[in-house]
């Protein structure tokens, strides 16, 4: 696929013709439809300006990439048993614990990457693409192996996506208890559900070959790092206590819940004791250190490696000195300001310490001419005026964890609404960039108290569930005191045969695999709408931005 297909102006993919059948739902083909071209959206303007689509002078084009989920699929503190909870919403929040197309998604995101150092410049303003920002969660489970394949992938050099012994040891083996997962081997006994209901094709060796070490080619770019819900917790909810510690590099992995399992309390045992889920029955498999648990001051060094562009990708030596992870990162148009939303005390939804906050409001006020004080006062400064694009791993709406937040950012934490009040006080905000979802989203953040032109906040759909996609950002001086920003969905480039089934290339058939995962796939309403993918985006420009000088 060239790099000008892989953006979805040109064409799209979606659900094409059936595969198989299954007594649930058929399994489809991915095919190729009618391109998207940009439109308007002009909540934060008050008109449609259709020329907007022209561009104008660009201030910073940047790829977005989020959600990666790079997975140890062999890890013994993984409870994928849990998938079959699905129907009881006392799991809800746990799900899913395992996908169909997990083993493959070191493949995807090699793919992505390849795609990404082929598009040259950005598709409104022509610029040239200078830099990658990733918004959290590039792990499944907390582990370092997990972290160090990522990094691998991004940055270049040897990547194993194997832990454990030299055969697979995980419950998508044949002879592995349960028939909820998908088994590419076939099964030792009967069948497995996704094959009966959903028509998951056999795939014979699929899992030996997923799991070779492979030399990736690593990103050309700069790129910029973010600590999520899943670099923090056991699978991005429960807390890393020190029996599980030492459960993730053991040999023991279960594979039903214990018989004697409270369910009514499953979400609250799982956050602060998820070993709970460890005391059914279980299989001898092979342990391993490299799954020691991630902390975050492993995750801040693991940027520092040697050639890393930028030096700690984003990450500071200040970051490494005080245990934390969030940062600025500038560049001459541009300030971003990285946050870190994990909550420590569990829990997926995010939430933010008042020190983070306090720090926060320091670091807008430096790019700031003049703002609105906490008090309503107006204050002006000496500083020159920057754009600023605020990037997390939480958006507004999930920023609602209402678990206690200990450790370095003190037991207080700050109500997303007072956020919102703070960032609405800077008029430089112009865009917040998210994840966490896994689902395209733009919304209007309008100041009710019209201090501010408010902003745009744009989530990314994740890489590891469909529809498989990063997103191009390009910040642009539009004219008439406007700026703008141009959102364009990418497809990475495995390939989609659409009627012909192709198990060589693994990033292609991880992208079917995902768009027929049950209640993920195709029809769950994750790719968003035309609204929110191919999109320019308008606001009234907060300063003069012929004082902006971009590289």
């Amino acid at each position: 696929m060239s790099a000008a297909r892989a953006l979805t102006i040109h064409r799209r993919l979606d659900a094409g013709a059936i595969a198989r059948a299954g007594s649930v739902a058929p399994y489809r083909f991915i095919a190729e439809v009618e391109g998207e071209p940009h439109s308007v959206r002009s909540e934060l303007i008050g008109a449609t300006a259709a020329e907007l689509a022209r561009g104008g002078r660009a201030l910073v084009c940047l790829a977005q990439l989020t959600d990666l989920h790079m997975t140890d699929v062999e890890s013994p503190a993984r409870f994928e048993f849990v998938n079959r909870e699905y129907a009881d919403p006392r799991f809800r929040e746990l799900l899913p614990m395992q996908r169909p197309q997990e083993a493959l998604n070191a493949y995807a995101l090699e793919a992505m990457v390849r795609t990404i150092n082929g598009i040259e410049d950005g598709p409104v303003t022509g610029a040239p693409l200078e830099l990658v920002a990733m918004t959290g969660d590039a792990v499944d489970n907390a582990q370092e192996n997990e972290l160090n394949l990522f990094i691998d992938l991004f940055d270049g050099g040897y990547a194993n996506p194997k832990s454990g012994g030299p055969e697979y040891e995980g419950v998508q083996a044949p002879s592995w208890p349960g028939d909820i997962y998908w088994k590419p081997d076939g099964v030792d006994h009967g069948e497995d559900l996704f094959a009966s209901a959903y028509g998951f094709p056999r795939v014979p060796g699929l899992l030996e070959r997923a799991l070779q070490p492979f030399q990736a080619g690593g990103l050309r770019l700069p790129w910029i790092g973010c600590h999520g819900n899943h670099e923090e917790l056991c699978q991005g909810v429960g807390s890393v206590t020190k029996k599980l510690e030492a459960a993730l590099a053991g040999p023991r992995k279960p594979f039903r819940l214990p018989d004697s399992f409270d369910r009514d309390t499953a979400l609250e045992t799982f956050v602060n004791r998820p070993e709970s889920f460890m005391a059914g029955p279980a299989i001898d498999v092979t342990a391993d250190r490299s799954r020691r648990p991630l902390r975050r001051d492993s995750f801040v060094d693991a940027h520092f490696r040697f050639g890393a562009r930028p030096r700690g990708h984003g990450l500071t030596a200040q970051n490494q000195e005080d245990g934390t992870a969030y940062y600025v990162f500038d560049t001459p148009a541009v300030r971003f300001i990285t946050l870190d939303t994990a909550c420590p005390a569990g829990g997926a939804d995010g939430c933010l310490g008042a020190d983070q906050i306090r720090w926060l409001e320091r670091r807008l006020e430096e790019v700031h001419s003049k703002f609105q004080s906490r008090h309503g006062l107006n204050v002006k400064t000496s500083h020159q005026d920057r754009l600023v694009v605020i990037l997390s791993h939480h958006g507004l709406d999930t920023l609602s964890n209402p678990r206690a937040h200990p450790g370095v950012e003190g037991s207080a934490f700050v109500a997303a609404d007072d956020l919102l009040e703070l960032l609405h006080r800077f008029d430089n905000v112009v865009l917040w960039l998210n994840g966490h979802i896994h689902a395209n989203r733009v919304r209007p953040r309008p100041d009710p108290l019209s201090v501010t032109g408010g902003f745009w906040e744009v989530t990314t759909a994740s890489l590891v569930d469909w529809p498989c996609q990063g997103r191009l950002v390009e910040v642009f001086d539009a004219g008439d005191e406007t700026v703008a920003i141009a959102c364009t969905m990418v497809d990475h480039d495995g390939a989609n045969p659409a009627g012909e089934a192709d198990s060589e290339d693994l990033a292609g058939l991880h992208r079917e695999l995902a768009g027929n995962a049950p209640f993920a796939g195709f029809a769950s309403g994750r790719a968003g709408g035309p609204q929110d993918r191919n999109v320019i985006l308008p606001l009234r420009a907060p300063f003069p931005l012929r004082r902006l000088q971009p590289e």
